[in-house]
């Protein structure tokens, strides 16, 4: 029995060097991977749940703001720009028939990013997280605008009251939001800021009876609103059952039901769930997990990190097996004698007794 992560290199390891053993991947990883799919999907259609400013229903005119000029589009970004541009190379390349690593070699890019210029869905995929992108003061717009109609329209005051709830942002960005706003009698109302990706993504992700009060009416407004998001929400739960209750049988039924909806980011997740779809099913069915083996890993790339680029290999090693020496006692029969590190530093040779 191999209990793996989704890679397709642990996959032909596994085979050829182990060809009779059952295959299971970790529910873990399957799990990690289907948020991937979400963060896209819900960065992708985030645009959908903006709203409109709301005109006064008591047509006060101090809510009115004189006419101005309709602002043009924002100019595309340069991550946008070169994301087009990427794309573009990579797909001539695929289409002449180049291996990824050659591709890497010709655009000078890591073979993990071309890799995913080459297998996404479409453009749009890829530049859903460019174009979403919010700012640090979205969120506190509705004060800004409150307080202005209260009469408050010194910058600076405004702008402490936001830093102490939280702002990190300047005092020059707050002025330049509110440079509008004079030219009118009073400030509009706020539009509507949706819920940032990685929250909404993480609502959707999470148990519901986890959520507190105000996140599970968020999360009922943003499905109410997007046909896409409520549809993904499902799923989601669908797929939280089956990894859950071990009901592996179900998942071709799941894959069907994704394929059926608008929603390239999930497709390719079920593709990938296609491709390994014996140990997937395994996975979704025995009792077997990594867990254990992942902690240990954890705790090994913790020691690495700490020392990265300090250290050379020996004395990682040493490291290691200091903090693992009562569980592994017999590869370590004694205590190692380790000098102290300071700061990474290697430890200064002691200075010769002149007797």
């Amino acid at each position: 029995m191999i209990c793996r992560d989704r890679a397709g290199a642990y996959a032909q390891g596994a085979r050829d060097g182990a060809p009779d053993a059952i295959q299971v991947a970790d529910r873990w990883h399957l799990w990690h991977n289907l948020g991937d799919a979400v963060d896209k999907t819900v960065a992708a259609h985030r645009a959908c749940l903006r709203e409109e400013p709301v005109a006064d229903p008591a047509g006060d005119p101090a809510w009115r703001m004189p006419a101005t000029p309709t602002p043009p589009e924002p100019a595309e970004t340069r991550l946008a720009a070169r994301t087009k541009q990427r794309h573009a190379d990579v797909q001539s390349l695929v289409r002449k028939g180049y291996p990824i690593s050659r591709i890497a070699r010709e655009l000078r890019l890591d073979p993990h990013t071309v890799r995913r210029f080459a297998t996404a869905t479409g453009l749009d995929e890829l530049l859903a997280k460019t174009t979403s992108r919010g700012t640090l003061l979205d969120e506190f717009t509705a004060h800004l605008h409150r307080r202005w109609n209260q009469g408050v329209t010194d910058a600076a005051v405004l702008y402490r009251e936001i830093a102490a709830e939280g702002y990190r942002g300047s005092e020059q960005t707050v002025r330049r939001y509110l440079r509008p706003f004079r030219a009118g009698a009073a400030a509009p109302p706020p539009v509507h800021q949706p819920p940032k990706v990685r929250h909404l993504a993480g609502w959707i992700m999470t148990d519901p009876d986890h959520l507190d009060e105000q996140d599970q009416a968020q999360l009922e407004d943003a499905r109410a609103r997007c046909p896409h998001l409520d549809a993904l929400a499902g799923h989601v739960t669908e797929f939280a059952k089956i990894l859950t209750g071990l009901h592996g049988e179900r998942l071709d039924d799941w894959i069907q039901a994704i394929d059926a909806d608008d929603l390239p980011a999930m497709h390719s997740f079920t593709a990938g769930l296609k491709h390994d779809h014996t140990a997937v099913v395994n996975g979704l069915t025995m009792t077997h997990n990594s867990g254990a083996v992942e902690g240990n890993v954890n705790r090994v790339k913790m020691i690495k990190r700490q020392m990265y680029g300090r250290a050379k290999f020996d004395l990682l090693r040493k490291r290691v097996l200091i903090r693992t020496q009562q569980t592994f006692t017999e590869f370590v029969p004694e205590p190692i004698q380790m000098s102290v590190i300071t700061r990474g530093r290697r430890p200064r040779a002691r200075p010769r007794s002149s007797t």
